[in-house]
């Protein structure tokens, strides 16, 4: 239980920092896409400095609960990063949510439910060699590239997808390494010597850069699902492939599979809903 509750205070800090980056990261000149002008342009932004202190918050949170629980359990229940969101957008930008945002909510959380229902996700003790973390990096730079070579061909909400999916995949692998840091940072003198913290560091930087790429692309309602939905669904691939952990599949994937499919239309639904069409026309004039 407590790392559930730690997952959900890790969702409810990504939702307020998804907020606020894409406030600041919208007023960004076009021209400073996949550039690193683009971050500096940011850093100058108030909304923006305050999204990166909840994402330290996130992280943080995330961290912690990865203490007590596996990737397999831990990151799907920051699905709920994407109510939280909008929730946030309606509190920020006065959206009142109409009973089709609500319906989209539940069949969200009962989506999430029955996946972790059907998974029942347990840790695994396995400890990743260097040679699983190299292919699991290899695989993770070949999946990005792919999308990034997407996302330069796609425009609109449609570059802006496939940029969440990508950033989601990195936050996943990002997680990953968390996983395995928190495991080998005993104490905080070894936090300097232990690889996987400079790797993870790396990784999140990586997600970040992607991640205003994507906002700054497109509105929030085409990020948020594609990033909220590719991280947990890559993260049970990292934790079962790279720790061992357990998922039930047989009859029960059914069920998961089902769940998933919940997951994404209430998702889908949930950003095409008319609050959030009318965010979007206020948020292109800001």
């Amino acid at each position: 239980m407590i790392a559930v509750a730690l997952a959900v205070l890790a969702a409810a800090s990504n939702a307020l920092a998804s907020v606020l980056q894409r406030r600041a990261a919208r007023t960004a000149p076009p021209g400073q896409a996949f550039r690193l002008g683009l971050i500096a342009y940011l850093m100058h932004r108030p909304a923006w400095l305050g999204g990166i202190a909840a994402l330290i918050g996130g992280f943080a949170f995330q961290a912690a609960a990865l203490m007590f629980g596996g990737l397999s359990l831990v990151q799907p229940i920051l699905v709920v990063e994407l109510p939280l969101t909008m929730v946030f957008i309606g509190r920020v930008f006065r959206v009142r949510l109409d009973h089709r945002s609500w319906l989209a909510v539940g069949v969200l959380t009962a989506g999430l439910a029955m996946l972790l229902l059907g998974a029942r996700p347990s840790e695994g003790h396995q400890i990743p060699g260097r040679a699983m973390w190299a292919v699991a990096t290899l695989v993770t730079l070949g999946l990005v590239a792919l999308l990034l070579t997407a996302a330069r061909l796609a425009t609109g909400a449609g570059r802006a997808a496939i940029l969440g999916v990508a950033a989601g995949l990195g936050f996943s692998f990002t997680a990953a390494l968390m996983k395995q840091a928190v495991r080998e940072v005993q104490h905080p003198a070894t936090l300097l010597t232990t690889w996987t913290v400079y790797a993870m560091i790396l990784a999140g930087l990586v997600s970040l850069f992607l991640l205003q790429n994507a906002f700054q692309s497109g509105s929030l309602v085409a990020v948020q699902p594609a990033l909220t939905v590719a991280d947990p669904v890559a993260s049970i691939g990292y934790g079962v492939g790279l720790f061992g952990e357990t998922i039930r599949l047989g009859a029960w994937s059914v069920l998961e599979i089902f769940a998933i499919g919940l997951i994404v239309y209430g998702s889908t639904l949930l950003a095409q809903s008319p609050p959030f069409r009318r965010h979007k026309v206020m948020a292109a004039g800001t």
